[in-house]
């Protein structure tokens, strides 16, 4: 196991320049935090204990939990998404940001030049081309918004132009369904529309919930794949409930539940209603490309309740958990992935980081006798932070020699003057519970 390490359990660590050296990580932290509260943003006092056990407890019901605990689903989850979590071969597009909904917790508004989208339309098929002639494979393929069917015209159009020129691509479209008909879902049908992703809102009115259920029904003869994808607001686990009944009733393919997030704006709204940020928001604090903003406290509790839910019934229908954290390692797999590293870094199949082993100060001549003795020769010396950095596969020699060992997270990044590999947080091994597969 590893011990993540925040001002708590700083002093605990017994090597003077270890703790020095992670006081540098858990400040960053601070400033992080200190930030969302000058902007109004209040982050829940307690970090969740029981996610991991209800995890488990969920797979030993028939739950499949993937990408380290990060997606987990019941029967059917979408190619497109199992795609996601590397992000090869997936692409979205968006014909413009303008959309007819207001939704306080929409996090377009985080979308580079979204002022400009939300009055103007991009064009799609030239994008497309372009990656066409660049030779660029593309096995998914998805167009969003705002909402797409406000461009009804130039989204058809788009997705047969796809279909075209990869033949083999799955294609998908999210929108709110409000402005089907089936006219134009023989139309996406036709242009070889593979799946649909509507939205429920269950603040809307009930009449306007009505609508959504039967644009449903009226899309399945017609769309291959007919789910629902919604975030779970802390609060509506029981109407949560009743929609996943509803939908399975329907024989709806799936529904995606996607944890609720701050979207760096509307910070009133989310204070009327006493939303808090989840504590740590991040298991590693990054400036991620997901724009959806910071997880809201108990909506991964309530999804997590809510596979549990569909587990019990019966339930025939695919409900799959997104955590934001399912949504960011495609970042982390693209920046990571065939890179030329140093061969001390390890590329981890659980989180896409790089991470080597290291050991500071009093604990350096302590590892490389026992390295000289296990000939063991590949290692590095860091003379200003007085640290020796090492391959993860040579902690398990160090076990009986009590010494503190830090994992390291580190991540590729390309800067006008090259790449460089930054690390982004330490961790601490447990050695009574540690288990390399846990790296």
């Amino acid at each position: 196991m590893l011990i993540e390490i925040n001002e708590k359990r700083v002093p605990f660590i017994k090597n003077a320049v270890f703790r020095q050296y992670v006081e540098i990580y858990v400040h960053i932290y601070q400033r992080f935090f200190a930030q969302l509260k000058s902007d109004g943003i209040e982050v829940a006092p307690e970090t969740c204990t029981d996610i991991t056990e209800k995890c488990h407890k969920l797979a030993a019901k028939g739950a499949n939990v993937e990408n380290d605990g990060k997606s987990i689903y019941t029967n059917w989850l979408s190619p497109a998404c199992k795609a996601c979590r590397t992000g090869i071969g997936s692409v979205s597009f968006f014909i413009s940001l303008m959309c007819h909904k207001q939704c306080y917790y929409c996090f377009n508004p985080n979308q580079e030049n979204y002022k400009f989208y939300a009055k103007h339309k991009r064009n799609c098929i030239q994008e497309l081309e372009h990656i066409y002639k660049s030779g660029q494979k593309i096995s998914y393929l998805a167009l969003t918004g705002g909402e797409p069917l406000l461009h009804k015209k130039e989204a058809i159009e788009f997705l047969q132009y796809a279909k075209q020129k990869f033949p083999e691509v799955h294609t998908r479209m999210y929108t709110t369904g409000e402005l089907l008909d089936e006219k134009t879902l023989q139309a996406l049908n036709n242009a070889g529309l593979n799946e649909i992703r509507f939205s429920i809102k269950l603040e809307d009115s009930r009449e306007m919930q009505e609508a959504a259920y039967h644009n449903i029904m009226v899309a399945k003869p017609y769309i291959q794949d007919v789910m629902v994808e919604m975030p779970v607001i802390p609060g509506t686990l029981e109407q949560m409930k009743e929609l996943l009944i509803r939908l399975d009733q329907m024989e709806v393919r799936g529904i995606n539940l996607l944890e609720f997030c701050f979207p760096y704006h509307n910070t009133a709204e989310f204070t009327k209603r006493s939303f808090k940020v989840k504590n740590p928001p991040y298991k590693v604090l990054y400036d991620y490309w997901y724009a959806g903003g910071l997880p809201v406290f108990h909506s991964e509790q309530e999804c997590l309740d809510l596979i549990g839910f569909a587990l019990e019934k019966k339930l025939n229908i695919g409900v799959h958990y997104c955590s934001l954290e399912n949504k960011h390692t495609g970042q982390v797999y693209q920046q990571n992935c065939h890179q030329s590293v140093s061969a001390l870094a390890y590329l981890s199949p659980k989180d896409y980081f790089f991470k080597t082993a290291k050991v500071f100060e009093s604990d350096v001549p302590i590892v490389l006798a026992a390295f000289k003795k296990g000939k063991v020769f590949l290692y590095e010396y860091n003379k200003d932070y007085d640290f020796l950095e090492f391959h993860i596969k040579e902690i398990g020699q160090l076990k009986t020699l009590n010494v503190e060992v830090g994992i390291s997270y580190q991540i590729m990044e390309r800067r006008e003057d090259g790449n460089y590999l930054r690390e982004l947080k330490v961790a601490l091994i447990d050695w009574d519970r540690f288990d390399l597969d846990m790296v």
